[in-house]
């Protein structure tokens, strides 16, 4: 009778290996921020807010995944930035209300632990994390054989935030005339992959396609913040899967909508190469799906677009006027002015 153990059921005893520890402490540790307290390798992470500054503070959280766009990297072999749009999908959310990301954990689950690929996600994170000042305080190994591929693996993450009870962005003031700010997306980011990865095949996803497609989702806290400071916004929309049609009226009083404008920006080429490749039903349907290039739009007063402008250029962000706020609901697509 075979005598069985939990390493010969496919899980590894994980806690408590030296080697595993100092790895995964090194790479926490790269992302400390002021309040934050305790072990890299504790039961829970402990956070002081009061040593952010904040008077008034108000906690906002968001979750998230990166989807399939992991089958992608998973045929391409490429992992090191897949943790970037992990914490991208959560940050961009939490910025959405004028918030600083403060800390942030991620789950990660496998069929099979292969220790380089992990670290490689990992570091991803950990780059994501630093770029929006948020601390990596922890997270969760899922070993499950049987339940995933040995060669899969699936991510989820959290973050939480601070904003000043004052300072919060609620999409309140935002009045008819506004003007809506686009900021250039990064490529897909990590929304829409199902559709993509049935209009090109397994080699053009392990090709130079696949390379294109992964590149990581833009994180756009530190710009955000930056016209905070700068400039009064009334409202700011993250603009993920369905598009700027369905994220943007997310932020809109009742009774308002938006005019956007076709051809106010350059669409990148990718995008072109999907509809037709794809044999896309419609232009609509690309709209409902895809960002087009736009990951996030500001709603400010037309005075304040030249120097929202002119700060998202120092931040290496091109942005472009969109379109502007109107009366009624929905969001409502016309061609560019002549």
């Amino acid at each position: 009778m075979k005598r069985w153990t939990y390493e010969k059921a496919g899980v590894p005893h994980l806690k408590g290996d030296a080697f595993f520890d100092n790895k995964i402490k090194s790479i926490i540790r790269s992302t400390r921020v002021p309040g934050l307290m305790g072990s890299e390798t504790g039961f829970a992470a402990l956070f002081d807010f009061k040593k952010t500054g904040v008077k008034d503070p108000l906690l906002v959280a968001s979750t998230d995944g990166v989807g399939t766009k992991l089958e992608v990297a998973r045929l391409r072999g490429c992992h090191d930035t897949i943790g970037i749009d992990l914490v991208a999908m959560c940050v961009n959310d939490i910025i959405t209300y004028g918030a600083q990301p403060v800390f942030f954990l991620d789950y990660f689950a496998t069929g099979k632990f292969d220790f380089p690929t992990q670290v490689k996600v990992l570091k991803g994170i950990a780059a994501g994390c630093r770029e929006a000042g948020c601390a990596l305080v922890g997270g969760e190994t899922a070993v499950m054989p049987g339940f995933y591929s040995s060669s899969q693996y699936d991510l989820a993450g959290f973050c939480v935030g601070l904003v000043d009870r004052e300072k919060i962005v609620t999409g309140r003031g935002i009045k008819k005339g506004d003007a809506l700010l686009g900021l250039a997306s990064s490529g897909f980011h990590s929304n829409g992959f199902s559709l993509l990865r049935k209009v090109f095949s397994k080699k053009d996803l392990a090709g130079e396609i696949g390379k294109q497609l992964l590149a990581p989702t833009r994180i756009y806290v530190k710009p955000v913040l930056k016209l905070l400071k700068a400039l009064p916004i009334n409202g700011i929309a993250n603009i993920t899967g369905g598009g700027i049609g369905r994220n943007l009226p997310r932020v809109l009083p009742a009774g308002l909508g938006a005019t956007i404008i076709e051809g106010s920006w350059p669409r990148p080429k990718l995008f072109d190469l999907v509809e037709r490749s794809g044999k896309i039903a419609g232009p609509e349907s690309m709209k409902e799906t895809f960002n087009l290039g736009i990951g996030m739009i500001v709603v400010l007063k037309p005075r304040f677009l030249k120097k929202a402008q002119m700060i998202l250029k120092q931040m290496k962000i091109a942005s472009w006027p969109v379109g502007e706020i109107t009366v009624g609901g929905g969001v409502r697509w016309t061609k560019r002015r002549r």
